[in-house]
Formats: C-alpha cells, sequence, structure tokens
C-alpha cells in the first residue's frame, strides 16, 4: 500500500536528517517545515520532499498541509512522527500492519503498552493523565495514550476529517474526538519512546499542557450544544 511518512517539524536541524533517513525505509517521506529559523529546510531538502510554510503556524497546520498533500496525492496510509527522535520510525511497519490487515482506521502509537511510561519525567506524568482523561471523557473513547504524535492513518479516515481543527499541538485530541464522533475504528500499538533528546526548542510543557487542555475545554463546549 503506498504510504506517506509526514515529518512535522520546527527547528530540528539536530535531528531531522537522521529521523528521514530512517523513515524513508518505510515510505515516501514528506517534512512540513513550520518556518523554522535554523537548517531544518536546507537539511531536509537533501533527503525528502520538503513543503515550507512561510509564517509559523502551528503543529495542527502543519499536519494539515500533510493530510492535504496525501490525498491529493492519493496515499493509502500517512504515518506521522515527530521529528525530535522521540519515535522510533523502525516502529513503524508496527503501526501500518493492522492498517493493511483491515484491522482498524487509525493506529495509536502508545507509551502506556509497554514499560516505556515509567521512564516518563515526573513533571509530565501528571499533565499527561489530565490530558488523557479529559480527552477520553470528550471523546467517549478509552486511549492508554491520546496526546501521542505517533499515528497511522488510513485514507478513509482522512477523507472522514474536515480537516479543520486547530493550530496547536491539541491537534492529538481534536482527531480523536472528531474520528471517534464517526465511529472509526482505533487501535492502540505499543511504541517505546525516549525522553533523553534534544530540547533546545521545545516550547514550555506547561504552557503545552493547558493549551491542549483549552482546545479539549473547546471540544466539550461544542459537544454540549
Amino acid at each position: 500500500m503506498k504510504t506517506l511518512i509526514i515529518i512535522p517539524a520546527y527547528n530540528e536541524e539536530l535531528t531531522i536528517g537522521s529521523m528521514i533517513l530512517l523513515a524513508k525505509e518505510y515510505g515516501d517521506v514528506l517534512v512540513i517545515d513550520d518556518c523554522s529559523t535554523d537548517k531544518t529546510f536546507e537539511i531536509a531538502e537533501k533527503s525528502a520532499k520538503v513543503i515550507k510554510h512561510t509564517i509559523n503556524k502551528g503543529k495542527g497546520h502543519a499536519l494539515k498541509t500533510g493530510f492535504e498533500y496525501a490525498l491529493n496525492s492519493n496515499y493509502d496510509i500517512v504515518v506521522c512522527i515527530d521529528a525530535d527522535g522521540q519515535h522510533d520510525p523502525k516502529e513503524i511497519p508496527k503501526l501500518c500492519s493492522p492498517l493493511k490487515n483491515k484491522e482498524a482506521d487509525l493506529v495509536i502509537g502508545s507509551r502506556y503498552l509497554n514499560k516505556t511510561h515509567r521512564k516518563i519525567p515526573a513533571y509530565r506524568k501528571l499533565g499527561l493523565y489530565i490530558l488523557n482523561k479529559s480527552t477520553n471523557l470528550v471523546s467517549k473513547s478509552n486511549i492508554s495514550d491520546s496526546q501521542s504524535g505517533f499515528r497511522a492513518y488510513s485514507k478513509k479516515c482522512l477523507l472522514n476529517s474536515d480537516l479543520n481543527f486547530s493550530s496547536g499541538y491539541g491537534v492529538e485530541s481534536e482527531l480523536l474526538h472528531e474520528l471517534s464522533k464517526k465511529k472509526l475504528h482505533i487501535k492502540e500499538v505499543d511504541i517505546n519512546v525516549r525522553y533523553d533528546v534534544p530540547h533546545k526548542h521545545k516550547k514550555n510543557p506547561v504552557l503545552h499542557g493547558l493549551g491542549v487542555l483549552y482546545n479539549i475545554f473547546l471540544m466539550f463546549g461544542k459537544k454540549a450544544y
């Protein structure tokens, strides 16, 4: 099946090259450079197709750009993986397998299905717990790792999404809510997650969590009407 691997990136010059090299073994790679100010674009374009935003729009817009490209190019499977090296591209086949076998429409890589969650920094554990509980409450789902950015989508998923989600990192919760509401089959597989990757350009985790929680409350408000 024709597979596209989308890597949204913002100032990831330290890791983008190796991520592309590892990911391209499993499909075509598309990097969405969200107006990086470092050498992310220059490094990425040497070994992958790159779409560069002229202004920083956020992860939600980066994924929307990638999904639209995938639909226009008739891909069967779209894998999303973060650019910072937290996720291992060698696990891409594990996420794609349920889609190829028609066992799921969306596959989410979960750090909670193995021992990886024991390595989560203490300051993040509570935040992830709250975001998981809130997302599952609004979506009426039971996903162990709703905030995972390592996912594989079928073409059916993309066709059933209006691609009208927020610009920030709340996109994972929003997509889960939308696709759950449309009764698409969602499956989780265990993945490993690293927490020793460079964080030079990372958003403050507290501000990030509050932003995601705000989007979840907005979804709850829409659901109420």
